[in-house]
């Protein structure tokens, strides 16, 4: 006899997402659907206005991923304009970007997704001595000292006793599905208390170069407005780039010895789940951190594969790429939402809301179903990951081997490539790409302190809208994926604006052809040890980092108060 199970919210960021699941008698999920429960009405607050004021607006889609809306928002305008950036302004933008990602994928793997892994409570019963063996064997990583251990574990004891669990609260503790040993468990949540500080080593160099995070002040269409000068400390400041060096160092000393090395332990324990979660094996990812002023030369490579086969790879090349353009539609028949023109490209795209209540055969949620050349697209760091093994990008390719060397080493087992279509895939990815953005920040710190050397301060380009109708889309390689905005530019005001998120990509519900998006394609199949505690539904969405706010957004047509604030 078949059970529906219901977990709303689902998330440990954005709370607007909703997974239901249909479980057979084997226990097994049999269907599911994927619902964003909130609408994003920011492309209609923006008609009308100065598309220089758009990347401001468009930050507003989220409190996490604010910096990435800026980014894609202006090279969407540029390309509109085919204006081409300064080199100081991407070398400025990538430090920001990759400092964000770096400190996203931080934040993803121990604040939002750890503890679907890690038994808290388990680690009580560890002896730390033991536990810092095991974790100086893995690593060089200074916090694995046994005293170290030995005070997050009285920490921990003293929560657990008190009642209060704070951010520990309402883990799955004791679960059948939990097999971290209690020494491995406490190491993990020595590292979950650590990591709180160097993902703030992160956001800092966003700060120093966007003057505030969240929320980046500093982009402009054209450029940057940073000005760059080495004898004032009004503005940017070798002092200040030598701070962002500082930053980096230490931050990668904790991804290269912490980071990775728990992902690949997390994965040595659970073999099992790189046969689990492989859903949808339509890959999309775009290029990304420019070193040229017009978008044709970047450090990351981009493009699309089908159904998994790296064979079948196409590239997407460039700022404005012709391939990309033609291939991304969006539906609306499963989405609450006016329809029945069939799916639309972005250019053409409408967000007039149609609610329905919640119908599992017609319309369910306020996401959008984004298709690439018609069908659904898998997009994040594992989309990015197999770009790189199907173009042999070896910057990406040494990481990937060192973390299955270390899977290999700590779980005596061989992890195929196959198996990064799974849940633990899209987490060895994510591990990977962060390593490899912070060896992006060096090389972008050296490169805008090396031009700064050459006498070149120039941060801006003053945009010039003509009469008409123009058009244009930016994309970027977010920490969840693919984003991409999209622009109709009519003399010099907004005429249409769609944003195609990663979260809208992958957490899509059924489309035009009634294909799964890639959350419920990816839990059918998924094994539950109890049904009425589902936590492996809880790890395969979280391995895509769900953030559901710029998938959707809320506003209140009537103006009345949302949410109220007061100052104490």
């Amino acid at each position: 006899m078949s059970k529906r199970i219901t977990i709303d919210p689902i998330t440990r960021i954005e709370g607007h997402l909703r997974i239901d699941c249909e479980v057979g008698a084997d226990n097994k999920v049999s269907a599911a659907w994927a619902s964003g429960t909130m609408w994003r009405g920011v492309e209609q607050i923006l008609l009308g206005r100065d598309p220089r004021d758009a990347w401001a607006i468009t930050q507003r889609f989220c409190g996490v991923c604010t910096t990435v809306h800026a980014i894609a928002s202006v090279r969407a305008v540029e390309n509109a304009l085919d204006l081409g950036v300064p080199k100081n302004a991407q070398y400025i933008r990538n430090l920001m970007i990759a400092a964000h990602a770096v400190h996203d994928e931080i934040v993803h793997f121990y604040h939002l997704s750890a503890l679907d892994w890690v038994d808290v409570t388990s680690a009580l019963k560890a002896d730390p001595v033991k536990a810092s063996q095991l974790g100086e064997s893995l690593s060089n990583w200074k916090g694995n000292g046994k005293n170290e251990l030995i005070a997050v574990q009285v920490k921990l004891k003293n929560l657990v006793e008190s009642g209060q669990l704070g951010i520990f609260t309402n883990g799955y503790w004791g679960h059948p599905a939990m097999k971290l040993p209690p020494e491995v468990n406490l190491l993990a949540v020595n590292h979950y208390l650590q990591a709180l500080e160097y993902q703030r080593q992160a956001n800092k160099i966003v700060s120093i170069l966007g003057s505030k995070t969240p929320h980046i002040q500093n982009v402009a269409v054209g450029g940057v407005s940073n000005a760059i000068a080495l004898n004032s400390q009004s503005v940017l400041t070798v002092e200040r780039l030598l701070a962002i060096k500082e930053h980096i160092e230490a931050v990668k000393d904790f991804v290269n010895n912490v980071y990775l090395v728990d992902v690949a332990a997390v994965a040595a324990f659970y073999p099992e789940w790189t046969t689990i979660g492989k859903g949808v094996t339509n890959y999309l990812a775009c290029p990304d951190f420019p070193l040229d002023e017009k978008g044709t030369q970047f450090e990351t490579n981009g493009g699309h594969i089908a159904n998994g086969d790296l064979a079948t790879f196409k590239a997407i090349t460039r700022f404005g790429d012709a391939y990309f353009k033609a291939g991304v539609t969006e539906s609306v028949k499963h989405s609450w939402y006016q329809g029945g023109k069939g799916a639309l490209h972005p250019y053409k795209g409408e967000t007039n809301a149609d609610y329905t209540d919640f119908q599992e055969n017609g319309k369910y949620s306020w996401v959008k179903s984004p298709m690439f050349n018609g069908e659904p697209a898998q997009v994040g760091p594992l989309a990015r990951v197999l770009m790189a093994v199907a173009t042999k990008d070896e910057e990406i390719l040494k990481h990937l081997t060192r973390l299955l060397g270390l899977v290999e080493a700590v779980g005596k087992i061989k992890v195929p490539l196959e198996g990064l279509h799974s849940t633990l895939g899209r987490h060895a990815a994510r591990a990977v790409m962060c390593q490899r953005n912070v060896e992006i920040l060096e090389k972008q710190w050296k490169l805008l302190i090396d031009n700064i050397a050459k006498g070149d301060v120039h941060t801006f380009e003053k945009p010039v809208f003509p009469k008409g109708e123009i058009e244009g889309f930016g994309f970027h390689e977010a920490p969840r994926g693919l984003l991409s905005h999209w622009i109709v530019i009519e003399n010099g005001v907004i005429k249409n604006y769609q944003a195609v998120v990663p979260t809208t990509w992958n957490a899509a519900p059924r489309n035009e052809k009634d294909q799964p998006g890639p959350y419920e394609a990816s839990l059918l199949g998924t094994p539950l040890a109890d049904p009425d505690k589902p936590l492996e539904v809880l790890r395969t969405i979280h391995s895509f980092d769900p953030c559901l706010a710029c998938a959707v957004h809320l506003v209140d047509v009537t103006q009345r108060p949302i949410v109220s604030v007061k100052a104490l």
